[in-house]
């Protein structure tokens, strides 16, 4: 602790420690771990997914390492992927590589969207109904994006 100086300046009071943080709520600890799972596990599943399409479409033939214009093809703007859901998933059930890369990317998106529902269940439990409110109306903004983002053929 400094002492006081000479020119007449008072002795610093000695800092406050801040109280200790109320006790969590165990329910608010097992949602935080709930989503922080999902979270992972939405990304580690979607990374999985892209890298097995990807490796799918290279064992294929379409777009391996060999042939330049394959590779080409593979990469250029106008290359052929599914764009449906129906596309995606009879491209995947077949496993064709393009559909699961994308069945990957659809996974990547939807996990952020999936929390926002878990949060809203959350909140639900918790009788926190302004919340479950304003988390609806995020999800319902989230799930309409989609359907309107698409472009149209």
């Amino acid at each position: 602790m400094s002492e006081p100086h000479d020119r007449g300046e008072a002795a610093r009071p000695p800092p406050q420690i801040a109280p200790a943080p109320p006790a969590e709520d165990p329910r608010v600890r097992q949602v935080e771990l709930i989503i922080s799972t999902l979270l992972r596990a939405g990304v580690v599943t979607s990374l999985i997914v892209i890298v097995t399409g990807t490796f799918l479409t290279f064992a294929q033939g379409r777009g391996t390492l060999s042939s330049p214009d394959d590779l080409r093809r593979i990469l250029a703007r106008s290359a052929t992927f599914p764009h449906t859901p129906g596309e995606v998933a009879a491209g995947a059930a077949t496993l064709r590589g393009e559909a699961v890369v994308v069945l990957g990317l659809v996974v990547l998106l939807a996990t952020p969207v999936m929390r926002v529902a878990v949060s809203a269940v959350a909140f639900a439990l918790q009788r926190d109904y302004r919340f479950v409110a304003i988390t609806l109306v995020v999800l319902g903004l989230l799930l309409l994006s989609f359907f309107l983002g698409r472009p149209a053929h």
